[in-house]
């Protein structure tokens, strides 16, 4: 099985969200690193290069592919500021309804700027996704 690459490691956080460059793009990861902080009540951490993360938990598939994981997370990419859902964005089409404007992959909830979307009801993904990994999501105590 291949390892994964995106893993925990001891760069700060904080200083990562420090360094980017454009003043939109790290407001709005302030942002939604005091959101994930609060929801999570976690401490930032990187995975990767690029990714900051927030708790974790062991997921465990059928298929034997296990590991540990985030329990929330976003990423400041060239076009689109990315947080990770791992529930899975689809779990929630009332809240995406409100959301605003955005995007959406299977895990990922993609969004230009935080000033498209109603800050609230992405606490409430963000809550409602963690609470699911916690009780629910591959992984959880049965």
């Amino acid at each position: 099985m291949t390892e994964l690459k995106t893993k925990p490691n001891a760069k700060s956080a904080a200083a990562f969200v420090r360094g980017i460059k454009d003043e939109r793009r790290r407001k709005d990861c302030t942002t939604v690193l005091k959101l994930m902080q609060r929801v999570t009540k976690a401490r930032p951490r990187m995975w990767g290069p690029s990714v900051v993360g927030f708790g974790d938990y062991h997921y465990k598939y059928e298929s034997g592919r296990e590991g540990n994981w985030f329990l929330a997370g976003f990423s400041p990419r060239k076009q689109d500021l990315t947080l990770y859902v791992m529930a899975g964005v689809r779990r929630y089409p009332e809240l995406l309804r409100k959301l605003g404007k955005h995007k959406t992959g299977v895990a990922c909830l993609y969004i230009k700027t935080l000033d498209d979307v109603d800050l609230r009801v992405l606490e409430e993904l963000v809550r409602e996704s963690v609470r699911w990994v916690k009780t629910s999501g591959p992984g959880a105590p049965s």
